[in-house]
């Protein structure tokens, strides 16, 4: 089987990190981050902040519906596909090509370390860089925003993972064997 994987969480909490390393699992394998498709705007590119403008939203929704429309192809030529993400409010509805498609085999994974977890793990990337307090700011939003959420994902079939005290590779054990792929 080669299964789609939407990894999601806020930022610093090891998303791309993780992904990479379940797509590593499999024989054939993609991952694909949204990050990396937004970071090939040349110029333009917006950044996520408290508040969304049109032209942000706009390139989000790009770059997601882009990822769906790459882990559809891939998928089809037998490719395990593991897709990460920030998350918003909002996300599912940019995925809606590959919820269409395929909803009731992809596996969706929210990596939700504590936020206190998530800060130290900014400091470690981001050091002294003048980045850090914007994606500090990043992670109070999105704490904010998607603890509450947290129950509703968890009803509509996403798999919370609490990742503060786990190894990436004891995250991808746990992904593995709650999932059962791999």
């Amino acid at each position: 089987m080669n299964p789609i994987y939407v990894v999601v969480g806020p930022p610093a909490v090891g998303k791309s990190t993780t992904s990479r390393a379940l797509a590593a699992r499999f024989p054939k394998s993609i991952h694909i981050s949204v990050d990396d498709l937004r970071n090939m705007v040349v110029s333009g590119l917006m950044l996520p902040g408290a508040v969304w403008s049109d032209g942000l939203a706009q390139q989000i929704t790009l770059a997601r519906t882009s990822a769906a429309s790459m882990a559809l192809a891939y998928h089809t030529a037998g490719f395990a596909v593991v897709i990460d993400d920030f998350w918003d409010p909002n996300h599912a509805a940019d995925y809606h090509i590959l919820l269409d498609h395929l909803r009731a085999s992809i596996l969706r994974i929210v990596l939700y370390p504590t936020r206190e977890e998530a800060h130290r793990r900014n400091l470690r990337r981001s050091g002294d860089s003048p980045a850090r307090p914007y994606i500090d700011e990043g992670i109070r939003i999105v704490y904010q925003q998607l603890t509450p959420a947290l129950p509703q994902l968890e009803q509509a079939g996403w798999f919370v993972v609490d990742t503060t005290a786990l190894s990436v590779d004891e995250v991808v054990d746990h992904i593995l064997s709650r999932t059962a792929s791999g």
